[in-house]
């Protein structure tokens, strides 16, 4: 093994577990590991990406997100009200009895949206966050 290597240990949801093992077997990963670099290094990509991006911008903000978790609802609702100078719309979109997913339309400041970014990702009951921008004319 490679000197330069880290062993973690990493604690997953059984389902979640599966449905990785079934996509990496599918991709044809070799193993698990190769797998999860493949997809830390896709996050810290998508990471450095925004954090390159400045300026006015217009964009999307889709968050995933069960809504059986107790107070996730107030919670984004909340976030809407202390972004409210970014957001220009929202559509609210029922998936099954638990997911829903939330597009957020924004258009402002790359920093402001950046903090909205982060502190959706950071509720308790979100699943997925992807910011989608373009640069603003």
């Amino acid at each position: 093994m490679d000197e330069h290597v880290t062993r973690i240990g990493v604690s997953l949801p059984k389902n979640l577990l599966e449905e990785f093992d079934s996509i990496i077997l599918n991709r044809g990963y070799s193993s698990r590991s190769e797998a999860i670099r493949d997809a830390i290094r896709n996050y810290i990509l998508e990471y450095k990406w925004m954090e390159r991006e400045e300026g006015e911008v217009v964009g999307v903000v889709n968050v995933l997100y069960n809504h059986s978790v107790k107070g996730i609802n107030d919670a984004i609702i909340s976030l809407q009200h202390d972004f409210h100078d970014v957001i220009t719309t929202t559509l609210h979109i029922h998936l099954n009895e638990e997911m829903c997913l939330e597009m957020i339309l924004v258009r402002g400041e790359m920093s402001v949206i950046k903090k909205l970014v982060d502190r959706i990702s950071s509720t308790r009951g979100v699943i997925n966050v992807k910011l989608i921008t373009a640069m603003k004319e």
